[in-house]
């Protein structure tokens, strides 16, 4: 049995600060079959410049003007492949393991 695609929703606004820490927390998953959908809600930082540094495991969408978190989740969504869906936000950090786990209780 093959591993699940997870897509995992990253929205962004101005989290250049946090963003690399964030992001290689995913990266550094042992589970294998993902995809970050990272929706960038029209940042005015670095944030643009961090996220285009990785792999085309990172699908970049940027937006056009700055909505609400629930509009943008929603728009992120849209772009999702995966089976499952997790969702990161740029100032938080995936423990070891987390995808893993959630997919086996899934």
């Amino acid at each position: 049995m093959s591993d699940p695609l997870v897509s995992i929703i990253v929205n962004c606004f101005n989290s250049e600060r946090f963003l690399k820490d964030a992001l290689d927390s995913i990266y550094m998953q042992d589970y294998p079959n993902w995809e970050i959908i990272f929706w960038d809600n029209a940042s005015n930082d670095g944030s643009s410049k961090i996220a285009k540094l990785y792999d085309e495991k990172l699908r970049y969408f940027k937006a056009n003007k700055t909505t609400s978190l629930g509009e943008a989740r929603n728009l992120a969504l849209s772009k999702a492949n995966g089976k499952y869906l997790a969702f990161l936000d740029c100032d938080d950090r995936y423990l070891p393991g987390k995808i893993a786990k959630q997919v086996e209780i899934m």
